[in-house]
């Protein structure tokens, strides 16, 4: 297993503003607000991908030849809702979208985007292509299900009806290969998370993990940042650690 390197607090406000950098004013109105796949394939988003992929000397910037396949995906979250029972709610709730970005050499890159007031802007860029990869092999295994992640434990899974199945090794340790109930995965999470939702006592001793409304976190070695981004709401995470969570990734995924 092994950490995710992520361009969230490399990025200064400078990148941001080019990642999400709208098109040219067309003459005699205001321009169009970007899509994801628009912020996504936008030249500062490239021009920045370019260096993210060089970081490690794998690749020459000048030879990166970042391009964007296919297009994004919405990436859900266990939803604090659905494991504090309410009734009615979604085992996991969209926090962004993501698309999948591959250089010359062959790496792979998330870049994550969420809707601000001028559309579409790319707030972090990850290594690996898990976000895509899942929500893909999710709509093989249980097509038209609902594919999330439970960050706690970096596990993956799809949901449909009363079904959930396990769509990485996290999960399957989570809930046995063959998958559980929803009703079974209420409880299990209900168990682990009931008492460290907002509001807890967890939380107001500031033990409970989740985006940080401020300025993102510059990542440390082996660790995966989150971050927002003013205006387009928290990213609420119901974390047993710190604000940052160790993202695995299986030797498989490389």
């Amino acid at each position: 297993m092994r950490a995710r390197a992520t361009a969230v607090g490399l990025l200064t406000t400078a990148a941001l503003v080019l990642l999400g950098a709208l098109p040219a004013v067309a003459a005699g109105g205001p321009p169009p607000a970007p899509t994801p796949e628009q912020a996504a394939s936008a030249p500062g988003t490239l021009d920045t991908l370019s260096r993210f992929f060089a970081r490690d000397g794998a690749v020459a910037r000048s030879a990166a030849a970042p391009r964007v396949e296919g297009g994004s995906v919405p990436v859900r979250i266990l939803s604090p809702d659905f494991v504090a029972g309410k009734a009615g709610a979604a085992v996991a709730r969209v926090e962004f979208r993501a698309s999948r970005a591959v250089s010359s050499d062959g790496q792979k890159a998330s870049l994550w985007t969420v809707r601000g007031v001028d559309g579409w802007r790319v707030v972090n860029i990850a290594t690996g292509d898990d976000e895509i990869r899942y929500a893909e092999q999710g709509g093989r295994l249980l097509p038209g299900g609902l594919v999330f992640r439970e960050p706690q434990i970096d596990a993956w899974y799809v949901q449909k009806g009363a079904k959930v199945l396990p769509l990485d090794e996290d999960a399957v340790r989570a809930v046995g290969r063959n998958g559980t109930s929803l009703a079974g995965y209420r409880e299990r999470v209900g168990r682990a998370y009931g008492d460290k939702l907002p509001g807890s006592a967890y939380a107001r001793r500031g033990a409970a993990g989740g985006y940080d409304a401020g300025p993102a976190p510059a990542p440390g070695a082996g660790r995966f940042a989150t971050a927002t981004v003013a205006g387009a709401g928290a990213l609420l995470v119901l974390a047993v650690t710190a604000t940052t969570a160790t993202r695995r990734r299986t030797a498989r995924n490389t």
